[in-house]
């Protein structure tokens, strides 16, 4: 069974290998820098529409963020 944190895990992971910066990350999905952070932290997770674009802007699959 999947957890959250193994989503959280994985997302920061893809986040922190992107070699982008959180302020570019966030200006190219506009939303802010802090929920980038928070993302990466763990301590919330981007709403479903926010996890396309990110993944998409990471070039990282949706189904291995999600763990499947």
């Amino acid at each position: 069974m999947i957890s959250i944190e193994q989503i959280q895990i994985r997302l920061a992971d893809a986040i922190k290998q992107s070699g982008l910066t959180q302020t570019a990350i966030a200006q190219q999905l506009q939303i802010t820098q802090s929920a980038i952070a928070h993302y990466i932290k763990g301590d919330i997770l981007p709403s479903l529409d926010t996890f396309a674009n990110l993944c998409k802007l990471l070039e990282v699959d949706t189904n291995y963020i999600l763990c499947q």
